[in-house]
This record gives structure tokens, C-alpha cells and sequence, in this order.
């Protein structure tokens, strides 16, 4: 039950997904420029954090 809820919401993602292309495409590029920074983000913060831990977790 709980694989066709989850086949079900990963439906109801992508049709949102190509309806937002369809209909208002800078809207859409501006969703995945919004996305791709925040996984940069959270990729440079990792990173800080890593060069902290490597460094004796001085400030």
C-alpha cells in the first residue's frame, strides 16, 4: 500500500513539474536556478565544515 502512495506522489510531482514548464517557463527556470543554489549552499557549508573538523575544530 504504502509503494503505490509513493509511486502516486512521484506521479502528482512530475505532472506538477511539466504543467509549471508548460505554462510559465521562466517561472520554471527560476525554480531550478533556486534549487541548483541551494544545493550549492549546502555543498560550500559541508565543505566549511570539513576544513573545520580537518583543521582540530579550532575557530
Amino acid at each position: 500500500m504504502a509503494v503505490h502512495a509513493k509511486k502516486i506522489a512521484v506521479l502528482v510531482l512530475v505532472i506538477f513539474a511539466l504543467y509549471v514548464i508548460i505554462t510559465d517557463p521562466p517561472k520554471a527556470a527560476s525554480y531550478v536556478q533556486i534549487g541548483f543554489q541551494g544545493i550549492s549552499d549546502a555543498a560550500k557549508a559541508i565543505g566549511d565544515f570539513m576544513t573545520w573538523v580537518a583543521n582540530g575544530g579550532e575557530s
